[in-house]
């Protein structure tokens, strides 16, 4: 699975299905971010929100998840 990462730690992940694509981040960030993930109709998984070409993840919510797997997986 591709992914993006920061000093040697992969904070997130994606991949693409036949159905929906998916978005892997630390299971902390989606706790944090369950009512925003909610907000945008999107569906979340305990470390992933899945979405479709037509409904994207907003850039907003991408770049909150990103942080919050971020200060959770440093160490």
């Amino acid at each position: 699975m591709p992914g993006f990462g920061i000093d040697n730690t992969i904070i997130a992940g994606y991949a693409a299905f036949t159905k929906q694509c998916g978005l892997y981040v630390a299971h902390k960030a989606i706790i944090k971010h369950t009512t925003d993930i909610a907000a945008e109709g999107l569906k979340a998984t305990k470390t992933g929100v899945t979405f479709s070409a037509t409904k994207p993840i907003s850039d907003a919510l991408i770049a909150k998840l990103a942080q919050t797997s971020r200060d959770a997986l440093k160490v």
